[in-house]
């Protein structure tokens, strides 16, 4: 089995691509080592030390370290878990486990505000997300109240040190140009 490594924008995370699918639909992250509990390959990630986050997508890890550590030493030992797991054919997640959060989970917006929310999300589904994901993350609507629309980003846009700048430069400008209602994008 060859998995391959992506660098990501963000220094602290690295995307690993197994060569077949790991999530069947959505992403799943997990910031802390409590949440990788219904999750074997989570478990053995968060056991290497070191790691400090763990994202799942459809064909790809990432997977996100402390400052004290350097990838040269983390990576091999990530590399192990991640092909241990695939090889041992073991599922993704423990038996009768939630894989993820219902859609449209904690989200707020006025009703008079469901037409522009509808646009808003088939921009993010269509021209966003794609990109945020060959990054190593994902990004979900949480709201629209008074022209500013909330998202939340994952993964290795988490804490990523140019997620404001694709916020503010790349997001917020994309929804402006379509939606006139939109005055700025900011992160929850």
């Amino acid at each position: 089995m060859f998995i391959q490594t992506e660098a990501t924008p963000n220094p602290a995370t690295l995307k690993f691509l197994p060569g077949r699918p790991v999530l069947e639909t959505g992403t799943l992250d997990m910031p802390d080592a409590a949440s990788a509990a219904k999750s074997p390959l989570a478990k053995a990630l968060f056991a290497v030390p070191g790691v400090s986050a763990v994202f799942f997508g459809g064909d790809f890890v990432s997977v996100s370290k402390t400052d004290a550590e350097e990838w040269q030493h983390l990576k091999p030992a990530i590399l192990g878990a991640i092909m241990e797991h695939f090889v041992s054919g073991m599922p993704l997640f423990d038996e009768g486990s939630q894989t993820q959060g219902s859609v449209g989970e904690d989200e707020f917006f006025a009703p008079e505000d469901a037409e522009t929310v509808a646009t808003i999300k088939e921009l993010l589904e269509t021209r966003i997300r794609p990109a945020v994901a060959g990054d190593g993350g994902d990004i979900n609507f949480r709201g629209f109240r008074d022209g500013i629309v909330y998202l939340a980003m994952k993964g290795a846009c988490s804490g990523c040190p140019s997620s404001t700048a694709t916020l503010k430069n790349g997001i917020q400008n994309l929804l402006k140009h379509f939606l006139p209602d939109v005055q700025s994008v900011e992160q929850i």
